[in-house]
């Protein structure tokens, strides 16, 4: 039970950084790239529905780090899986004051509504969410050792 645990956990945290890994490293920088409002009102459809989901599954990755943790009591691995969960912890914070902010403003805007210094928000949200990523690809890479 707890291998299955163990390959639930590393599976639903690497699919989470490959979804994080690609908005940073490619969304992003095609929706940037499109002609007039495009880009933007991508980035405005991206933030509502990444928004629903995401929540979800990083408090989920968190709690399956958790249960691992605790399933795995004093196994020699359990300390990889507890700083993991700690990097996990961090993630879901820094999204909670850093980034959800900027991304409730930026889904309900419009070429219409969206202010002045939109774009500087938007760079603003990605450079967070670039340390964002690094955080949950430390934390997926502690759970991939972990299992060795």
């Amino acid at each position: 039970m707890l291998n299955a645990l163990e390959v639930v956990t590393t599976v639903v945290v690497g699919l989470m950084v490959g979804v994080e890994f690609s908005v940073a490293f490619v969304i992003n920088r095609i929706l940037d790239a499109l002609p007039g409002d495009a880009g933007q009102l991508g980035r405005s459809h991206g933030g509502r529905m990444l928004g629903a989901v995401m929540p979800v599954w990083y408090i989920g990755s968190l709690v399956l780090a958790a249960v691992w943790a605790i399933a795995g009591g004093r196994h020699h691995s359990t300390g990889l899986v507890v700083t993991a969960a700690g990097l996990l912890i961090l993630s879901v914070i820094m999204s909670l004051l850093l980034l959800v902010p900027i991304n409730s403003r930026g889904k309900t805007w419009t070429p219409e509504n969206r202010p002045e210094n939109w774009k500087e928000q938007m760079k603003r949200w990605d450079r967070w969410h670039y340390v964002r990523v690094a955080v949950i690809i430390g934390a997926f890479t502690l759970l991939v050792a972990a299992l060795t």
